[in-house]
């Protein structure tokens, strides 16, 4: 079965200490427009590397099971949207602005690939097409999520689909992602092979990126407007949220009539949210804005995601074999 080392992330003490250095650290004047210039470099690398390693011959021969699909589709990219926009109205003025914009950037993301591929296999479930939607997702994210941001957040807060905008997202996700799967043929084979350091690339990347966030709210002050209470606001929120589409996709998937394997697939497919994409797509479709709060919900989803479908696939792994 394998042992779950999944309910304390390692990665999530790196942030934290990421955070940290930025709260002692923060770059100051010419030390922001390095870090700027080297957040730029490592998002673009983050989504080439994406793209090399999505395997498109994959997500076609998962998509023969298209009534799954479909179903983790509908919650990644329309439930899960909903949600957040109910929450966020219900809320009211009980979170900061940039909060509240959180949340709802949270929701427009696309599911994970590794953590939902591993709980569905540690939990028996259906792993090809796990590894199917998981893919789809993240491939149909790159254009979906910008599209998504820019309709339901308000223009003061997405920047709307501006001239400046769109030539980031472009240049910065969309051709770096394109130039991935074109370059697959040629280095996907060396890109297995070297898993672990490609891994590192990609976290270190994302590091990175959270100190240059968090290090321009320090500058910014923006962390003083943030109390204890709102901490623990935004994580009870974020499990109302999680809780809520993992109950729709497994009353949905039994009422269906999908068998307990693909039930598996569908409800950790259809209720994570990347980090990995959504700390990168943060900086550029929020240039100018408090990033470092509106990334906040995202990271705190992501521990408390990996804590309930650690639980949840521990379960799932203790029903009798068929």
């Amino acid at each position: 079965m394998g042992k779950l080392r999944t309910l304390i992330d390692p990665y999530l003490l790196l942030l934290i200490g990421t955070i940290g250095l930025a709260a002692l650290f923060p770059a100051h004047g010419s030390g922001v427009a390095v870090a700027d210039a080297a957040v730029t470099v490592a998002v673009a690398l983050l989504f080439f590397l994406y793209g090399a390693r999505l395997a498109p011959q994959a997500i076609w021969q998962g998509m023969a099971h298209w009534r799954l699909q479909l179903l983790v589709f509908l919650s990644t990219f329309l439930l899960f949207p909903l949600i957040g926009l109910a929450v966020v109205h219900t809320i009211g003025g009980f979170v900061a602005p940039d909060i509240a914009v959180g949340l709802l950037f949270l929701c427009v993301l696309p599911s994970t690939v590794q953590s939902s591929i591993a709980f569905t296999s540690i939990a028996r479930g259906n792993v090809p097409a796990a590894l199917c939607s998981a893919s789809l997702s993240n491939l149909v994210g790159v254009a979906l999520t910008p599209v998504l941001t820019a309709l339901l957040l308000p223009t003061s807060a997405s920047g709307g689909f501006s001239p400046h905008a769109l030539e980031s997202i472009a240049m910065q996700i969309l051709l770096p992602f394109a130039a991935g799967q074109v370059a697959r043929p040629f280095i996907g084979n060396w890109l297995a092979r070297y898993k672990k350091m490609v891994g590192y690339v990609d976290r270190g990347s994302i590091l990175l990126v959270v100190y240059a966030a968090f290090s321009a709210g320090m500058v910014a002050g923006v962390w003083t407007r943030l109390a204890p209470i709102d901490l623990l606001i935004v994580l009870v929120l974020n499990l109302v949220i999680l809780a809520l589409v993992i109950a729709a996709t497994t009353f949905a998937s039994r009422k269906l009539g999908f068998s307990t394997e693909d039930e598996i697939t569908i409800v950790f497919c259809g209720s994570k949210k990347s980090m990995a994409s959504g700390i990168p797509m943060a900086t550029i479709l929020f240039a100018g804005h408090a990033v470092s709060l509106i990334v906040l919900p995202l990271m705190l989803f992501h521990q408390a995601q990996l804590f309930v479908c650690a639980t949840l696939a521990r379960r799932y792994a203790a029903r009798p074999e068929a």
